[in-house]
């Protein structure tokens, strides 16, 4: 059985048929699906979804590209929310450079990432970290943090495979998705290949990201075998061992 370790179903690109997929995942090999929250209502319709559906659980989390709308009475309300039985992690959380250029609002998505590192120690739920063109400050404060005493994954995993050796000696898992079945991502076959499998977990990022042979379209959790055989052929690793593996990987990371 699979490990979705990064979802996002409460997508509008989902709205015409979301209760028909959900249903069919697990007869299709699904085990276990983590939705993602990015802010305060995605967190809040990831419970929802969470509640309704026993083999999804949630994560609560502010995404870096939300930060400014967020407030200290919303933070409030997030820890609420982390108490929630059904809620195992917090996230997604980090820091995101691509868009936001302003020292002000990259201030804001530091401040609002340690503040999230704070609450997961406080709540001892692991961290699902979002860090896309901000490799030395997310490292940086990771280790300030020392957040490695919280554990977690980097999501949607994009630098270096030295940066991910260091991350993984540090204790975090890697999220691998459809990018890596992309023929130019030389440099996440690489990261997928030094990195133990005990240390990887499957995910999408779904709808976003696609793998060979769906990419440009929408994802979803069914693609994930894909990952895994990509993943497979990579490590010359056999494709159940890969499932079996991640499998465990994400139970014992959310503590499922």
């Amino acid at each position: 059985m699979i490990f979705e370790s990064h979802a996002h179903y409460d997508d509008r690109q989902f709205e015409s048929d979301r209760d028909t997929l959900l249903k069919s995942l697990q007869e299709n090999g699904i085990e276990y699906v983590v939705n993602i929250g990015s802010d305060v209502k995605t967190t809040r319709n990831s419970i929802e979804l969470a509640k309704k559906y026993p083999f999804i659980y949630a994560a609560a989390g502010i995404h870096p590209s939300e930060v400014k709308h967020f407030r200290e009475q919303d933070f409030d309300w997030l820890k609420a929310q982390a108490a929630d039985e059904k809620c195992v992690a917090i996230g997604e959380i980090g820091l995101d450079y691509y868009w936001d250029k302003e020292k002000e609002i990259r201030d804001l998505q530091k401040y609002w990432f340690v503040r999230q590192l704070d609450l997961a120690r406080e709540v001892n739920l692991p961290l699902v970290i979002h860090s896309r063109d901000a490799a030395k400050d997310t490292l940086d404060i990771i280790k300030e943090e020392k957040a490695e005493e919280i554990g977690g994954v980097i999501h949607c995993f994009s630098y270096s495979p030295e940066i991910a050796r260091e991350y993984v000696e540090m204790g975090f898992y890697i999220g691998i998705g459809g990018v890596v079945t992309f023929s130019n991502a030389k440099s996440l076959k690489q990261v997928a290949r030094e990195t133990p499998l005990e240390k990887i977990l499957l995910e999408t990022d779904c709808p976003y990201l696609a793998p060979v042979p769906g990419r440009g379209k929408r994802n979803s959790s069914l693609n994930l075998i894909y990952v895994a055989k990509e993943i497979a052929k990579i490590k010359n690793a056999d494709y159940r061992e890969v499932i079996d593996i991640t499998c465990n990987n994400g139970k014992a990371m959310y503590r499922i």
